[in-house]
């Protein structure tokens, strides 16, 4: 999983005070003037692949064509995850900031809500070749309703089930197409060392994103519609215990996934025959390779709601390219976002960072499976419902996301957690973010 909350509430408001500090062209990396003739311009990039290293080997020759069709160097920056939303924090608040740089989708209202990036008006969206050239369900993430958005679509991803063929074919199970008949699957499925599941239990995104598409399986929202959090109500309540569930009533998720702070160690799991399923964003694939399992060994589903629930299998996930407002380098960087959204360059990148496409017409091609390509395309088109579009959303991710890790923790300990508990947990991070307005 990559993507990660950008930062506390307080801290965004006091960034919003400071933006006129940013300068694109005084920026960490020395980017220097350029009307998109020459010079160069900076790029801080998320780590997409299975290293910095992989990214930049992956990245390279693509920065060089870039650079040969239009005279500009890229200084390339590739940030991990653990990283990625502090630096952007004090690239806001210090001035030393890239021209552009890759944003977590689910972060683009928050971020907008400072004002420190350009906004993609009518003007800017025509000079990176218009809004229609990218599907609707991701250009809907760039920012708040009713505003131009401040960032656009970069690499597409949606969560799907993941299931061992062999496993389930051995106890003669098959993908499950409900919640009901999910758990009852993998408990057929743990024995043993092997559990039927496994899950970034220690990872606050990940747990927040779990938080959120229970929710709206259950037809249940997060904020109403006046921006305002409402993680008390029975329908958040259910889907967080739902999912805890599976590690403290269910018994089939092990519980030293408590200390999974990412969704890579889950993802290992899986592909070392540990465990029959997980649920995960398609770029598991690059990690599912890497460990020698191919993708004729396991199937994809979409993730299962209970019966009667929401067909919502996902999150519209995916990774964004926003322009510091204040560059120096605005014509260079548009030419930039221009060419890593041109469909040559999408292709390029999809499959070795096993993204799906955020162009109309283009083909997924992240995977050799077909079916499995359908799968996800279907699950992100048809079955995906943005995160909040509000700027309080990332503390959400952030105040929710960790209750749930304690709330692991508790269980991983021997505790219990109960119905009241989680409306008590909630409770305490929806006044948080109110106070925090």
């Amino acid at each position: 999983m990559k993507i990660r909350t950008l930062a506390a509430t307080a801290a965004i408001a006091a960034l919003a005070l400071t933006t006129s500090a940013c300068g694109g062209s005084n920026n960490a990396s020395g980017s220097s003037e350029s009307s998109g003739g020459g010079g160069s311009i900076t790029y801080w990039a998320s780590n997409q692949g299975t290293s910095l290293d992989n990214d930049k080997a992956v990245l390279t020759p693509e920065l060089q064509k870039f650079q040969d069709q239009t005279g500009v160097k890229v200084n390339l920056e590739v940030i991990g995850w653990n990283d990625l939303q502090t630096r952007i924090q004090t690239a806001v608040t210090s001035g030393q900031a890239p021209d552009v740089v890759n944003i977590g989708n689910t972060w683009a209202a928050s971020l907008q809500s400072t004002e420190a990036f350009m906004p993609f008006d009518s003007s800017a969206m025509d000079a990176i070749g218009g809004k229609d050239k990218f599907v609707k369900t991701a250009l809907d993430t760039g920012g708040m309703p009713g505003q131009d958005p401040t960032s656009v679509p970069l690499y597409g991803l949606a969560y799907g089930l993941y299931y061992n063929k062999a496993m389930f074919a051995d106890a003669g199970l098959t993908p499950p197409t409900t919640w009901e008949d999910m758990v009852a699957d993998a408990k057929k499925l743990t024995t043993g060392d092997q559990h039927g599941f496994a899950l970034a239990a220690g990872s606050y995104t990940e747990n927040a994103h779990f938080a959120f598409i229970n929710a709206a399986q259950n037809g249940a929202d997060l904020f109403d519609s006046d921006g305002k959090p409402t993680f008390t109500s029975d329908g958040v309540v259910d889907g967080i215990k739902r999912q805890l569930d599976l590690m403290q009533t269910d018994k089939v998720v092990d519980v030293a996934n408590a200390q999974y702070d990412n969704g890579t160690k889950a993802v290992n799991d899986f592909a070392t025959g540990k465990v029959a399923m997980i649920i995960n964003q398609n770029n598991a694939d690059s990690s599912i390779v890497a460990n020698g399992m191919k993708s004729d060994q396991y199937g994809v589903v979409a993730f299962p709601a209970p019966k009667g629930g929401k067909d919502v299998a996902s999150h519209v996930a995916g990774i964004n390219l926003s322009i510091f407002k204040n560059t120096k380098n605005k014509d260079a960087a548009l030419k930039f976002v221009k060419f890593m959204t041109s469909p040559e360059t999408q292709t390029a990148l999809d499959k070795p960072f096993a993204a799906l496409p955020v162009l109309n017409g283009a083909t997924a091609n992240f995977t050799d499976n077909p079916e499995e390509a359908k799968i996800f395309s279907d699950i992100y088109a048809n079955k995906s419902k943005p995160l909040p579009l509000v700027p309080a959303e990332d503390q959400f991710e952030s105040t929710v996301g960790k209750a749930m890790n304690q709330m692991y923790a508790t269980i991983a300990s021997g505790g219990t957690v109960s119905t009241d508990d989680i409306r008590k947990a909630m409770e305490t991070a929806q006044q948080q973010v109110a106070a925090a307005g």
